[in-house]
């Protein structure tokens, strides 16, 4: 508040346009002479509760969720502390509308329903040479945390192109929501280096270049451009790479994340929750994690890198690591991945069973016995009525993770995995669904959301000035997650918090990541003497205060 305070404050129509000082109908009567607003605002003041009230009912209102995100997102444009109080609030409610699963329509839709406003920064190919001074043009200067998409994988949808604005613009959002990440640290980036999507590129409101997408060279020039403009520009930023194809996220992360502060969301997040829904799966059936048999349907960023941080937890309770990669098993669109086949990469060689090789999932769960299935394939049903009857005949209690974004393309629903299983699955989804009556027995699925990882590793690592993020932070944070799941959650089939408990699972999160960092001398701030107290103390909470 204080460094707020010393800034000029705007006055008239100037303040009401300012959406980080902006109050709207909460400017009392005396702020009002103050700073020239008397006149240009209705002559009665409300609380902030009471405009969050009238938010609430105008999201209601509306007809779908595509509307309720317009509505929202022109709110953030003008009142950000209004937007965040309502968010914050109503967290349950509204994460699924600024986040998973309709932040996926929106992408598909940007070009025809963006507002005139800087909801983030493009940069393009013909900034080439100028990409410091693009990143100078962004109104906030003390950035702290960057999302960068380039568009090419955006959740289960393929390539979007610009439209992928939409992905950073919601994890950000969720950053402020869920761990107080202040909104003026926060910078959304989208890479516009073109689309192969032939929708996009024959569509006139395509917001982006309709140009087909960079490769080689070009592309790694801007990207090496940005990554090194943006440190220049924001020195202690935290980057966030975000829905980058396959072909393109490893190379980018493996190249990045021992020289820069960053990390893969779909590959270290995902990893870091869908371990930690396993840990509470385990909880449940009363055994440990290295005894479980893994198949993973999907072998792209998401499934491999769940499969690497699951292999390191193995081995933290015993194995080899040639003992714990025997027990996860990949299908790729080529059936599943074993040491005969001559197409695998590297990624996915690590992971080759020694086994014969099966097309499909169903035949490889008859083949393999998995304890635990995931998908994350973006393939929509995938997990049928068979693979599900088979999985309850081979276990008591199998273990079903249908991880896939949005709704549209999980693997199959919470009502399916409880039905085909006779009400014995452990399920967690990527996106949510609503809780399910079985045989006279209320289940209250899971969901594995990222937004109960990257926020608190963000805040963590921003509030104490961390130098790297390391695969180490993201085992902590899931060990963190899935000690703060209560019994009475499991009771329900829940193998997550709830949601309304994310900004106490943020914090938690926090301090178990810069334990690590402190632990590995990667903080550049002291420790502080109480370290809780000092990451609670960094969360923003959206409050009026002039």
């Amino acid at each position: 508040m204080k460094d707020r305070k010393k800034t000029r404050i705007p006055r008239g129509a100037e303040l009401l346009r300012d959406s980080m000082l902006n109050k709207g109908t909460g400017f009392t009567r005396a702020e009002r002479n103050a700073f020239g607003l008397t006149g240009l605002l209705p002559p009665r003041v409300n609380s902030l509760e009471t405009q969050v009230a009238r938010v609430m009912d105008n999201v209601r209102a509306k007809n779908t969720d595509l509307e309720k995100y317009i509505y929202l997102s022109a709110l953030q444009d003008r009142n950000k502390t209004l937007f965040y109080r309502a968010l914050m609030d109503h967290v349950s409610e509204l994460m699924p509308i600024v986040y998973t699963p309709t932040v996926g329509k929106v992408c598909q839709e940007y070009g025809r329903i963006h507002q005139e406003g800087t909801p983030g920064l493009y940069i393009t190919a013909k900034d080439r040479g100028q990409v410091q001074k693009v990143l100078k043009h962004w109104p906030y200067k003390d950035v702290r945390i960057i999302v960068v998409t380039d568009g090419e994988r955006i959740l289960g949808l393929g390539d979007q192109g610009a439209g992928g604005m939409g992905i950073p613009v919601g994890k950000l959002m969720i950053y402020t929501a869920c761990a107080g990440v202040r909104p003026e640290h926060c910078l959304p980036v989208t890479l516009d280096v073109g689309t192969n999507n032939e929708t996009l590129l024959k569509d006139p409101f395509y917001p982006g270049m309709p140009e087909r997408r960079l490769r080689g060279e070009i592309y790694d020039g801007l990207v090496d451009e940005f990554i090194n403009a943006a440190r220049k520009v924001f020195p202690d930023v935290l980057i966030q790479f975000e829905d980058f194809a396959n072909h393109n996220a490893f190379r980018i992360l493996q190249k990045y994340r021992d020289r820069v502060c960053s990390f893969n969301d779909d590959i270290q997040g995902t990893a870091s929750v869908a371990l930690a829904g396993l840990y509470s799966a385990v909880r449940i059936l009363k055994q440990d994690l290295k005894s479980q048999r893994i198949l993973f349907l999907g072998a792209g960023e998401a499934g491999l890198g769940i499969g690497n941080l699951v292999v390191g937890a193995m081995v933290k309770e015993g194995l080899t690591e040639q003992e714990a990669r025997r027990r996860c098993f990949f299908i790729d669109s080529k059936g599943l991945i074993v040491t005969s086949r001559r197409d695998l990469n590297p990624h996915k060689r690590v992971f080759a069973a020694e086994t014969a090789g099966v097309p499909d999932c169903l035949s490889a769960v008859k083949l393999v016995k998995p304890t635990a299935i995931v998908g994350v394939s973006g393939r929509p049903g995938t997990f049928t009525k068979k693979v599900l009857e088979a999985m309850a005949a081979i276990n008591e209690r199998p273990i079903v993770f249908a991880m896939s974004n949005p709704t549209s393309h999980s693997e199959c629903t919470a009502e399916q995995a409880y039905r085909f299983t006779g009400g014995r699955a452990i399920f967690a989804s990527g996106s949510p669904f609503a809780p399910v009556d079985y045989k006279g027995k209320r289940f209250v699925p899971g969901q594995g959301n990222n937004a109960y990882i990257f926020p608190g590793v963000g805040l963590g690592i921003t509030a104490c000035r961390v130098r790297r993020v390391t695969d180490e932070m993201f085992f902590a944070a899931a060990k963190a997650l899935a000690g703060m799941v209560k019994p009475e959650d499991l009771a329900m089939g829940s193998i997550y918090p709830p949601l309304r408990d994310i900004r106490k699972v943020s914090l938690g999160i926090a301090v178990a990541v810069t334990e690590v960092a402190y632990a590995r001398r990667l903080a550049a701030k002291p420790r502080p003497k109480d370290l809780k107290k000092y990451l609670a103390g960094q969360m923003y909470d959206p409050a009026y205060w002039m």
